[in-house]
């Protein structure tokens, strides 16, 4: 789902949530240090996955996310890595966070210091969206892998 820029966001229910396929996921505290942690862990389980062609922009995209949580949400900070056997040709990227508002989308204007960071993900992935969870929500994206 790719919405029109500045338009609020509706949630989208992902069908791939538990699945069968290769799995990585972390906890990180709601601090500051949480973005670096999580690129981090991002680009080592991709190059453990022979992805390193998306490490770069895996990382970006998660550290926009994790940054989002982290300026919003108190509690600790999912990340959620996900190559699923239904969907081959796919890795599906999950940040999640206790606070149940979804993220809207936005028009950053040129001298604003933030507001970029879904126009990243919705510009970057093949579809995205937001779904509730038990304690909060949960940002999706997925990527094509490079065949």
């Amino acid at each position: 789902m790719k919405p029109d820029m500045g338009v609020h966001l509706a949630w989208e229910v992902i069908g791939v949530i538990d699945t069968d396929g290769d799995c990585a996921e972390w906890s990180f505290p709601a601090e500051p240090g949480a973005v670096r942690s999580a690129r981090a862990a991002v680009r080592g389980q991709l190059r453990t996955w022979e992805l390193d062609v998306l490490g770069d922009l895996t990382a970006l995209l998660v550290s926009e996310l994790v940054t989002n949580s982290l300026r919003h949400a108190t509690g600790p900070i999912g990340v959620r890595l996900v190559r699923p056997v239904a969907l081959e040709g796919v890795l599906l990227v999950e940040v999640s966070d206790p606070l149940p508002d979804p993220p809207r989308e936005r028009v950053a204007r040129p001298e604003d210091e933030s507001g970029r960071g879904l126009q990243l993900v919705a510009h970057s992935s093949r579809r995205w969206g937001t779904r509730p969870g038990e304690a909060g929500k949960t940002v999706w994206f997925e990527l094509a892998v490079p065949g």
